[in-house]
This record gives C-alpha cells, structure tokens and sequence, in this order.
C-alpha cells in the first residue's frame, strides 16, 4: 500500500507542468504553442529565454529530487526503493495528468531522480552534458549521450536496481527524442548559441 500511495505521489509531483506555469504566470505565454510545444527547459530556453529556461529546469530536476527521497522524508527508505518511486516522477514529467498527459522529454527530471539516488552519478552526468553540448552545440544529443554515458558508469558502481533504472530511463529519453535524432541526421536541428 505505501509503494501504492508514494508512486502516485510521485507521479503527481512529476506531472507539476513548471514549463507551463513560468510560461502563464511570468509571460502570459502558453509554451505549448510556441517552439518545440515541449514543456521542457530547453523549449523554456528557446521561447522565454535564459531566465526562465534555468528556473524550469531547476524544477524539474528538483521535482525528480524530492520525490526519490520521499521514501528516506518519511521513515520508509528501508521498505521502499527509492529508485521505483523516482520512476513515477519521471513518468508524471513526461506524461502529466495537469497538462492533457504531453510533458517534457525527461532529461531534466531523470537527472534529478539520479541526483537523489547517487549524488555522484549525477556529478558525473552533469560534467559529460556540458562537454557534448559545447562540442555539438546539440542539447538533445547532449542528453543522449549522457543517458548513455551513465548506464556505464553505473556498471562499475555495482548497482544493479540503479543500473536497471539508468536504462529504463535512457529508453525514455531516446523514446522522447526519436524526431531529434532524425533532424540531427538531417542537420534540422536547432543548435544552441552560446553568444
């Protein structure tokens, strides 16, 4: 019952649309209507701008955060896996039940169920992230590569229910960027300016 309970929590935190909200409230902009149509930070960054682009990926990689350490917040750490959990999160992210179940491609909020369960790992993503996205100028093949990088670092941390949600999660995120990858071999897709 308290898996039960917990995952729609978790769900329910995921499914928070802060790509939405910063749009509404501080724009008076649906983001859905506008770039990508992608709740996401990268469509956040692209429309409204850096400044709101950071604060809806902090949220969203805070909100994969919170509700992986919702089992340790509440004295059940030992009896539920945190990892399972943050998976609800993620799934909320990508499908939220507050904005028609169409949400954001579940970089941001996987990285921050990452960050909960290994802090380390997290590190390690972030470092690879930056290096790509300088290289490539790509932010979706920076998030790939990245999904891709931490399923290997997980195999040598010894942990098999981490190393079995990194790949749950690089699924989701190849998943959400299936139209990326053929604009990228298309050379369509946008490119980030760093001036």
């Amino acid at each position: 019952m308290t898996y039960v309970v917990l995952s729609i929590v978790a769900y329910l935190i995921g499914s928070i649309p802060f790509g939405l909200i910063v749009g509404k409230v501080g724009y008076n902009i649906d983001i859905r209507e506008h770039g990508s149509g992608n709740l996401g930070g990268t469509n956040t960054f692209r429309v409204l701008g850096k400044k709101a682009g950071m604060i809806v990926t902090l949220a969203d990689i805070l909100k994969g955060t919170f509700a992986t350490l919702l089992p340790t917040l509440i004295g059940v750490g030992a009896e539920v896996s945190p990892l399972v959990i943050g998976v609800f999160a993620v799934i909320g992210h990508i499908y939220p039940i507050f904005a028609k179940f169409k949400g954001g491609k579940a970089v941001a909020t996987s990285a921050g169920m990452l960050l909960g369960a290994s802090p380390l790992l997290f590190g390690m993503m972030l470092i690879t992230f930056f290096i790509v996205l300088f290289i490539s100028k790509y932010v979706s093949l920076a998030s790939m590569v990245t999904s891709v990088i931490a399923i290997i670092t997980t195999v040598f941390l010894h942990d098999l229910g981490l190393l079995l949600v990194t790949v749950i999660l690089t699924i989701f995120v190849f998943y959400r960027h299936l139209a990326n990858i053929k604009r990228i071999i298309n050379k369509t897709e946008p490119k980030i300016k760093w001036m």
